[in-house]
């Protein structure tokens, strides 16, 4: 199940199978993106991943522009979720698209899950960490709440799949990566792995 609600009244989850215009996915109404751009993926190793990010004060262009880069740089590189500092940018936003029709793609602003039950475990991976993935435990069902990229207040209920982007992404923003949620053991062989691969991967 995935809800999306907004403080303006509630919102169809559809959408086309297609990939929605940048625009539209991270304005609100009536608004347009300045120029946006695919950016450099920050790579494990880049301090700004274990930052932990500061909150978003002011919905102005750059933020306006901060989003449109994060939601063309996670479709470049075939991601269904992509957090500022992902891009070297620390502040506290991450886009989202897990490519199902009926699951609406996103922007949230100051995430917080305020509710998080049951468990499931899955094969992860990260952008900022191409090429390792592995079994996460995470929570099933999440609740968050935050605002959208025009500063709307919304608040997003998912599972399966989406819950385990959200709770993914809101790691991010804590300077957190899924290699610390395994046991040592295998955070220790998923770091000698990365350590040998070949500098062109990363």
């Amino acid at each position: 199940m995935t809800r999306v609600s907004r403080s303006s009244g509630p919102r169809s989850d559809a959408r086309p199978a297609t990939r929605r215009p940048t625009a539209e996915i991270g304005c609100g109404p009536g608004e347009e993106t300045a120029d946006v751009s695919v950016r450099d993926v920050r790579y494990l190793g880049d301090p700004v991943l274990r930052e932990k990010c500061q909150e978003v004060e002011a919905f102005d262009t750059d933020v306006r522009v901060l989003v449109g880069d994060l939601l063309e740089t996670m479709y470049a590189e075939d991601g269904i979720g992509l957090a500022a500092p992902q891009i070297g940018v620390p502040l506290r936003v991450f886009v989202y698209d897990v490519r199902d029709d009926e699951i609406e793609p996103g922007v949230l602003v100051n995430p917080r899950i305020v509710e998080a039950t049951g468990k499931q475990k899955e094969v992860e991976g990260c952008l900022s960490i191409p090429g390792l993935d592995e079994v996460v435990e995470r929570s099933g069902h999440v609740v968050v709440e935050g605002l959208d990229g025009a500063g709307e207040p919304v608040r997003v209920e998912a599972e399966g799949l989406l819950s385990r982007c959200l709770q993914h992404e809101c790691d991010h923003l804590d300077g957190v990566l899924f290699i610390d949620r395994v046991s040592p053991l295998k955070r220790r062989m998923l770091l000698k792995k990365w350590s040998k691969m070949d500098e062109s991967v990363r």
